[in-house]
């Protein structure tokens, strides 16, 4: 126990919940040092700090972004989630004087392909023939994104993004801004880097050619859906959408969301079958989804993908959250209209919910 202490102590254990810079973001570090899990991370911690000395790594490992640095490949596979890796890659813009490539899963790698800073996106080590890139990025330091790093890129510096930092919650788009800037050496203030802070999403002219070919309506409002958590998976859309349309009866509806959603979305028809209501889920690629979105007057949501591709295109959200709070998900230059619920949204009354589309509502008119 005293050798494990000594060695935690040795190798900095504090980064697992320390912010790599020196601007406050909302996270929940405090809360999980009251709670004490520590065992599952220490070893976690320990487990990466050794295997970046065993791939000969740690003498690589830099902590800024130079002008000398021109090719950079940037490693985001930890990102669980589309609406996770819009989050994590949201600061990527502030490299927009470089070049650089993206590697990722196959999954994300889908709405990277027509991005403006992206120049190349690749999912597997061997489609990157020449590694002649001044520095990469690391989204952590996982076993896994250090060793895609030593496949492709064995010799070249490196920073890293989160790097050792794991286990508490955070609002990862400030994150992911922040930490850009410190790397770039603060070159915006706290409060620059807060106003600019948001998701970002290119919608390529083909997927645009798709959503025009549906002919929707001019005026409409999108409800996404179905989720992947029961607690942040609204289960009386139904109820919204009959009160909706007592308030105006020429009120178009359009449905999307995943497959997870296509049950709700039948069920959310045949409940209200004098509303006029596009079902789209499940029927749309994540990128044609965005599309709907852009044209939405607004759109109304949980805790989930689409609502960042919300906040990436500007489209005004009405959002349902439960366990974390705006602080976590948001940032300054979201135009959202929040409810919030301790612990599950489906504690949040429905009336609360219209209240809040109709403030949205008043205010696209003003």
């Amino acid at each position: 126990m005293i050798r494990l202490k000594n060695i935690m102590k040795k190798t900095n254990f504090k980064k697992t919940y320390t912010l790599p810079f020196k601007f406050k973001v909302a996270n929940t570090a405090k809360n999980i040092l009251k709670k004490n899990t520590y065992p599952s991370s220490k070893i976690k911690f320990i487990k990466r700090y050794w295997f970046l000395k065993i791939k000969h790594q740690s003498s690589l490992e830099v902590d800024e972004i130079l002008l000398n640095h021109h090719k950079i490949l940037w490693i985001n596979i930890s990102a669980p989630s589309l609406g996770d890796s819009l989050m994590d890659l949201s600061s990527r813009g502030m490299l927009c004087n470089k070049h650089l490539d993206l590697f990722t899963s196959k999954k994300n790698a889908e709405i990277y392909l027509n991005d403006a800073i992206f120049s190349s996106v690749f999912t597997k080590a061997h489609e990157i023939e020449e590694s002649n890139y001044d520095l990469v990025i690391l989204d952590s330091y996982s076993t896994r994104s250090v060793q895609i790093k030593v496949d492709v890129a064995p010799k070249v510096n490196f920073v890293g993004m989160f790097g050792y930092y794991n286990g508490p919650e955070v609002n990862r788009v400030l994150f992911s801004f922040h930490r850009m800037n410190s790397l770039l050496g603060y070159i915006k203030s706290e409060n620059e880097i807060n106003l600019m802070a948001k998701t970002q999403l290119n919608i390529s002219d083909s997927d645009k050619e798709v959503i025009e070919s549906y002919n929707l309506p001019t005026y409409f409002v999108a409800i996404v859906v179905g989720g992947e958590w029961d607690f942040r998976t609204f289960n009386k859309w139904a109820l919204v959408v009959e009160k909706l349309f007592n308030l105006d009866k020429g009120l178009k509806i359009i449905l999307i969301g995943s497959k997870n959603g296509i049950d709700m979305a039948n069920s959310i028809i045949n409940k209200n079958s004098k509303v006029s209501i596009l079902n789209f889920v499940a029927k749309l690629s994540f990128i044609q989804t965005a599309e709907v979105i852009n044209q939405a007057k607004y759109v109304i949501s949980c805790d989930g993908g689409l609502m960042h591709v919300a906040n990436a295109v500007n489209t005004p959200l009405v959002l349902l959250l439960a366990r974390l709070d705006k602080s976590m998900m948001l940032t300054k230059s979201n135009n959202s209209f929040t409810l919030f619920d301790i612990s599950d949204v489906n504690n949040i009354p429905v009336e609360r919910v219209i209240d809040k589309c109709r403030e949205a509502s008043n205010k696209l008119r003003k």
